[in-house]
């Protein structure tokens, strides 16, 4: 047998029988009775989420807290907790979370006095701040004490095991499952296999012959707690959890006649063993436990894990003490070992079956026995039979549960019976012999610890349970009774009619386990020193001789007796010093390193049982004694001991004072008189206060912060207190105009001013959404009052308006206000409580503006910023309504002044600022875009400026976001794609010195050949004309074009030079410089070999790229010697989270609109363009080579492809290559490595139509290699494609292309046209190919399907045939003459092979072609 796999310590257990929090967004149903769960339960979830965030730099202190939160939660949950320690554990972790929501940054939770958190809507201003006040004292305390417990050691769990002397061990038992058919005792213990002792007192645990525990009610909840561990038991080199197995029943399981056996019998069954030192895994088939290591002793694990260790747990304890015994823990536990015996047979012709019976006996025969934690007390212990052994050896330990006070009249009785198999021959077996032992020995000690071998007596049954027979014969074997006890052996009439047997005997171990009872004569002398006075200074003088392990073992008990003889002996002195140097030998011991964890029971008892009130006087007077005879110098032997005790004697002197002083005011309370205050006028204060506030706010420069925030909180609380009624009362009062003006104006700013200073901490969220919706209802408030007086032209007010409209956006986007950056916690905690604000203020913005009417112009283009930063906010129904503004903004000005070039250009100008800040998004240019192109559609002699102006800002904020998106990417690559523009130092490049070459010559290309002076961007150390510029550029130009090898376009560089020092400047040495330069790169160009770079096509796929690289195919070019591989495999470091292609065809839609990134990789051959200039002239091959690889813009890629059957003896029958052609925007090499392939709508058309005829081409070659193929695929595509509807899909392209506008505009793209014409003209006869073939396959019930698709394609073919031409397939019967297999169309081959062209051949037969 074994066990099963325990769970491992540093892991909670997964079988919780509470339901524990989660971290992640789940739904957690909760009682509505218990919102400090709900806030736990909350709390561990926003928690959770930014652990994940900041797991590398606070994850232990994080860990620590959450596991703290968790097993409280379980503790509440329980309902067990009494009312005082639920009071208690509430105020523990609304200070947890406190404190754990300070060091993650996050909101104070503002509590009332019972830990409850205060309703915003219940309570007022004041009291709120006041809470926040409160609020941050108590966390900055909090942490300043968490900070000073913080331990080096950051090992999670572990580290509370090391700081804790005291462990414990939970096992839950969950099954036990073998076929024994008989009930059997589980004994369950911890053993040490080194020293070959237990160290934990059985749990027992009763198992019945139906495969259940014998209390059914027990079923799933066997749980134990082994307790009292210290950490040198831990420190144990093994440790095993070990179960033995005891059957109850017949003698032999074989014996099959149940009525005939003895029954009841105790045999070995078995015995499973596992070490625990590591608490490693294992499995198993019998035995089912869970296991965990816990931290603390009994009293703390049932707080700390009630869903563990609840009232059905037992308590398995140590043999032993635990390595610090608390004042108040009282314990007086035997344990005794039924170690071994010896029996002879004597008459008998086989070994006797012994049985061992025990019982705890007075002289009235009194008993009790607890077999095993979790079993109840039994009257008698009856041991396990071993068959027929003459030795057995039982070690089977038992615990005697006695009461104190009986503890002197107990001794232990053990019957040894002889049991058969048989029960008519057991019936007749009486007890053959017996022995005895005392628990205490006349001089009051109890029985020492050890093994101990007891005299076995004969004689007659009935004599042996007669407790006169034998009690005053010695029970054990020993030299001191070895006198007497042969003489009882020579005489078998000795006392009692017993004798003792010299070929028997029984060995016991004991182990007493007491607070009360000692085994030290001298220690119990002191401890009870009343019953003989006399010996109280011998004993007071032998206490340093005592074993300091006793004396700590009786802590509380020593210290009782010390202060109580130096209280009993108040009036004389005689036993002050004796007492003293007592009390400083003990608190010497607890100083010593291997009593160091006895302080915390020093210190408990000073503060909850000592109760000396006088003994300072005392302890004092000996102090003062000692220090005076040191002090004059003569020899004081304990005034060292006493000095390194000072710190406890001190502390006895101020616990007495402690005693004495509430008694003292508990007296002088009753003597004094309660005196009340008057009330004071509460309505003259807030007059004088309301008057005040905005005087002293505007003193900056004498309010300190925190009185600045008190006297807002004031202002915010009798704002909040006013209604509609109460603002317009007091509108009233102000008898003009200008003195209304100037309250508003002044108001605003000041609001403003309260809104951008941060007033109160950023943490302090309730106070700051209550003021800011105090400020809003004045704000609206105010806002009324503005369209009711000054509105009208008469009246208006420009400057009010304009605080207004500042006020309202600062207000909308102040940073308490963004949802969009708050943990989804915190957005839901603030969108139930005080809704969106954002919308409310935006909304009124948006009527108050619409209600300007001909003063709109007044605002622009001042207002277009702070309009801008209000429609970025992200909130969909926010932009859908503000947007609007920008469109009115245009027509305003526009009817003004003809343009709206004010409004377009401070648009565009902060737009740059507002994007770089973090605002906008793409769904905020698709809204922009949309929005103003619908606003325009009902305004005709707009819609044009507006669709241009729409273009430039959508282009520009598309490019903006890709700028902003890849200043966080650490691909240099990326951030140069979108930088390209702005010069950049050539170090950045690192070794791409061609791109920074052509970096360069861009910023060099803005500098002119003259002596004016430019300024300085660059950091250089003088002033230089932009002729100087220009040449240091060219000069830098040149060499990085050096180095990378591109002599050609150094040596141009080099001649624009050489004719500026010869033409212009006429210095002639650096002419001779340059030319012996340019001569240098045409020998390189010669002599040193320029290894080809590779190019790389890549497809950024997915909506998971920005938007510059989304669904994208880039050109790169390699490095020399540059492997696939290896710039393959430097891509994806680039974006870890992509998925590689391994295809090299155009993925699907399904891929183009994932949210992931998918990365498209392979190589592709540049397309050699000769210059004219070398065109039909014999170039020598070093030049030409270098055309191969450089200025290119086009590039193939070729891959083979098998069309029709496939010849298994000539594979290359049926191959054919399918060569793809990209254009670049830019030719390679450039500013970048890479650049983007360009694919017209006129490109991407001819793709499309060459698909579709490859589609149909490749159906009609499987139809006519398979004829069980299916027709409904070919009915579908061909049905598709000659619908009327449809008409072959190129009726779109009609409408874009053949028309006389495009063909106007784009001259350049005639081939275009040609060759699209030509791929609508070829579908023709493939469509005829494809039907014929349709007609042979169709069944009768598709016949007029087929007929009417064939009366379809007739139409098509008419119509296409007089447009485009007609062409013709190769007959079936030329193909079979053929002596190679050919696809039935090399041209259209060619046609959807290639965008830009091929060389896969020409069309077999053509008729004339229709003009373009």
């Amino acid at each position: 047998m074994s066990f099963c796999s325990p769970v491992h310590p540093s892991i909670r257990p997964s079988s919780d029988p509470l339901s524990v929090c989660s971290c992640r967004d789940e739904e957690i149903i909760t009682s509505a009775e218990m919102p400090l769960v709900k806030e736990v339960t909350t709390t561990l979830r926003e928690w959770g989420s930014i652990w994940k965030q900041l797991y590398v730099f606070t994850s232990f202190q994080v860990q620590r807290l959450m596991w703290d939160l968790m097993e409280w939660r379980s503790q509440l949950l329980s309902g067990t907790l009494p009312s005082d320690e639920f009071k208690e554990l509430k105020q523990k972790v609304t200070s947890k979370i406190d404190y754990g929501n300070k060091i993650l940054e996050l909101d104070v939770v503002v509590r009332d006095a019972d830990g409850n958190i205060l309703d915003p809507e219940r309570a007022s201003v004041i009291s709120l701040f006041r809470a926040h006040e409160d609020a941050t004292a108590k966390i900055t305390e909090r942490i300043k004490e968490e900070q000073s417990n913080v331990q080096l050691d950051h090992s999670g769990v572990s580290a509370r095991i090391q700081s804790s002397p005291t462990h414990s061990l939970y096992v839950f038992v969950r099954n036990f499952v073998c076929r024994i058919g008989e009930d059997s005792e589980l004994f369950m213990s911890l053993y040490d296999p080194i020293k070959q002792t237990n160290i934990s007192e059985n749990y027992l645990v009763r198992w019945g012959d139906k495969g259940l525990p014998k209390d059914i009610e027990m079923l799933n909840s066997l749980k134990v707690v082994f307790t009292d561990l210290g950490n040198k038991d831990l420190g144990r080199e093994k440790i095993y959890l070990i179960c033995q197995i005891v059957r109850v029943g017949r003698m032999d399981l074989k014996d099959t006649n149940h009525k005939k056996c003895t029954m009841g019998l105790r045999r070995p069954f078995g015995v499973a063993v596992m070490d625990i030192s590591d608490i490693i895994k294992g499995k198993t088939e019998c035995l089912w436990v869970t296991m965990k290591a816990l931290v603390g002793d009994i009293v703390q694990i049932r707080k700390e894990y009630p869903h563990l260790v609840d009232r059905s747990t037992v308590v398995a304890r140590k043999l032993g003490f635990p390595e610090i015994i608390m004042p108040g823990d009282i314990r007086n536990d035997i344990y005794l070992t039924l170690h071994s015996g010896d029996f002879d047979k004597y008459n008998k012709t086989t070994q006797k079956n012994v049985e061992v019976i025990m019982l705890v006996c007075d002289e009235e025969g009194k008993n009790s026995i607890c077999l095993g934690a979790g079993d109840r007390p039994v009257n008698e212990y009856r041991s396990v039979i071993y068959y027929q052994i003459k030795q057995p050896r039982w070690m089977e330990t038992f615990k005697v549960a006695i009461p104190l006070e009986e503890m002197p009249r107990i001794h232990l009785r053990f019957m040894f019976r002889h049991r058969s198999s048989q029960e008519s021959k057991d019936k007749s077996e009486r007890n053959f012999a017996m022995a005895f032992v005392r628990l205490m020995k006349e001089d009051g000690t109890v029985l020492r610890d050890g093994i101990h071998e007891l005299t076995v007596f004969k004689g007659d049954s009935k004599r042996m349970e007669e407790v006169s027979s034998y009690l005053s014969l010695p029970s054990e074997r020993s030299h001191s009774d070895s006198h007497k006890a042969a003489t009882l052996m020579r005489s078998s009439s000795s006392v009692g009619g017993l004798s003792v047997s010299s070929r028997d005997t029984l060995t016991i171990a004991t182990l007493v386990c007491s607070t009360k009872l000692t085994q030290n004569v001298g220690l119990l002398g002191l401890l009870k020193w009343r019953t003989r006075p006399e010996m109280l200074k011998q004993n007071l003088q032998e206490l340093k001789l005592i074993d300091g392990e006793e004396v700590v073992k009786f802590l509380q008990d020593t210290l009782d007796a010390l202060f109580n003889i130096m209280m009993e002996h108040s009036q004389t002195d005689d036993y002050d010093i004796l007492v003293f140097d007592a009390l400083i030998y003990i608190i010497g011991l607890i100083a010593d390193r291997k009593f160091q964890h006895f302080n915390t029971v020093l210190e408990a008892y000073i503060k909850q049982h000592f109760s000396a009130t006088l003994a300072y006087k005392k302890l004092m007077s000996v102090l003062k004694t000692y220090l005076d005879v040191s002090s004059r110098g003569e020899a004081c032997e304990p005034i060292l001991r006493t000095l390194k005790a000072l710190e406890y004697i001190f502390k006895f002197i101020v616990h007495c004072r402690d005693i004495l002083l509430p008694m003292m005011l508990r007296e002088l309370s009753g003597a004094l008189a309660v005196v009340g205050d008057g009330l004071q006028d509460e309505k003259r204060n807030s007059v004088e206060l309301l008057n005040n506030i905005l005087e002293v706010l505007s003193r900056n420069d004498v309010v300190r912060a925190n009185q600045r925030s008190r006297v807002v909180a004031c202002m915010t609380a009798i704002l909040s207190q006013m209604d509609d009624r109460h603002y317009s009362r007091y509108i009233e009062t102000f008898s003009g105009t200008t003195d209304l003006v100037d309250f508003l104006m002044e108001t605003f700013l000041l609001f403003k001013d309260l809104i951008g200073k941060h007033v109160y901490p950023s943490d302090w969220v309730t106070m700051i959404m209550v003021q800011n919706r105090v400020f809003l209802q004045a704000i609206n408030t105010y806002a009324d009052t503005m369209n009711h007086k000054f509105l009208d032209n008469n009246s208006f007010e420009v400057q009010l308006w304009n605080n207004y409209f500042h006020l309202a956006v600062a207000f909308i986007t102040q940073e308490s206000l963004q949802l969009q950056h708050f943990s989804p916690t915190k957005r839901s905690k603030i969108l139930a409580k005080y809704g969106d604000m954002r919308r409310l203020i935006g909304f009124a913005i948006r009527d108050m503006w619409y209600k300007l009417g001909k003063n709109k112009i007044c605002f622009i283009p001042g207002m277009v910023g702070p309009i801008l930063e209000m429609t970025l906010i992200p909130e969909e129904e926010l932009r859908r309504a503000t947007i609007p503004i920008f469109f009115d903004m245009m027509q305003c000005e526009h009817n003004h002044s003809g343009h709206f070039r004010k409004f377009e250009n401070e648009i565009i100008l902060k737009l740059d600022h507002e994007v770089e800040g973090g605002g906008g998004d793409e769904r905020y240019m698709e809204l922009l875009q949309s929005i103003l192109l619908e606003c325009a559609q009902g305004r005709p002699p707009l819609l044009t400026e507006v669709q241009h102006f729409v273009t430039l800002v959508t282009g520009l904020l598309e490019r903006l976001l890709d700028y902003r998106t890849v200043m966080s990417d650490d691909s240099r690559n990326n951030r140069m794609s979108c930088t390209v523009n702005l010069l950049v130092s050539p170090a950045h490049f690192m070794e791409n010195y061609t791109e920074a070459a052509y970096t360069l010559l861009l910023h060099s290309k803005l500098l002119k050949w003259s002596e004016e002076q430019c300024t300085l961007q660059l950091d250089f150390q003088t002033p230089q004309s932009q002729r100087q510029l220009k040449e240091s550029l060219y000069d830098t130009i040149i060499s990085y074009f050096d180095k990378g090898k591109m002599w050609e376009e150094a040596i141009t560089l080099c001649k624009e030079l050489a004719d500026q020092f010869e033409m212009e400047v006429f210095d002639y040495e650096l002419l001779g410089q340059k030319l012996n330069q340019q001569a240098k790169f045409y020998e390189s160009i010669m002599k040193i070999l320029r290894p080809k770079p590779d190019y790389f096509a890549v497809g950024y796929y997915g909506c998971g790229f920005p938007q510059f690289l989304r669904n994208k195919v880039f050109i790169h070019r390699g490095k020399e010697y540059e492997r696939r591989e290896d710039f393959q495999s430097q891509l994806m470091s680039q974006f870890p989270s992509a998925v590689r292609l391994n295809i090299t065809t155009m993925p699907g839609d399904d891929i183009k609109n994932s949210n992931m990134q998918y990365i498209q990789c392979f190589t592709v051959q540049p397309v050699l363009e000769i210059p004219p200039r070398l065109r039909n002239k014999p170039v020598p091959d070093q030049i030409i080579n270098f055309y191969k690889s450089n200025y290119v813009q086009r590039f193939q890629y070729s891959r083979p492809v098998r069309r029709g059957k496939v010849d298994p003896d000539n594979e290359f029958a049926s191959m054919w290559i399918e060569r793809t052609t990209f254009i670049t925007a830019y030719k390679l090499p450039g500013i970048l490595r890479w650049f983007e392939t360009t694919v017209s709508p006129l490109e991407n058309a001819i793709e499309t139509m060459g698909q579709t005829n490859e589609k149909i081409l490749t159906m009609i070659n499987q139809y006519q290699c398979d004829d069980a193929l299916p027709i409904n695929p070919l009915s579908m595509l061909l049905n598709g494609i000659v619908d009327p509807a449809v008409m072959g899909g190129f009726a779109k392209y009609e409408k874009a292309f053949f028309t006389e506008e495009y063909m106007h505009e784009h001259h350049e793209d005639r081939d275009k046209l040609m060759r699209l014409k030509d791929l609508i003209a070829w579908q023709i006869p493939l469509l005829g190919r494809g039907i014929s073939l349709h007609g042979k396959r169709v069944t009768d019930d598709l016949r007029p399907f087929h007929e009417r698709m064939e009366e379809c394609f007739k139409q098509l073919k008419k119509k296409v045939e007089k447009e485009y031409g007609v062409r013709e397939l190769v007959s079936m019967k030329a193909r079979q003459r053929s002596t190679r297999p050919r696809s039935m169309l090399r041209s259209v081959r060619q046609s959807i092979c290639s965008l830009a062209g091929s060389e896969c051949g020409t069309p077999t037969k053509t008729h004339p072609e229709s003009m373009l």
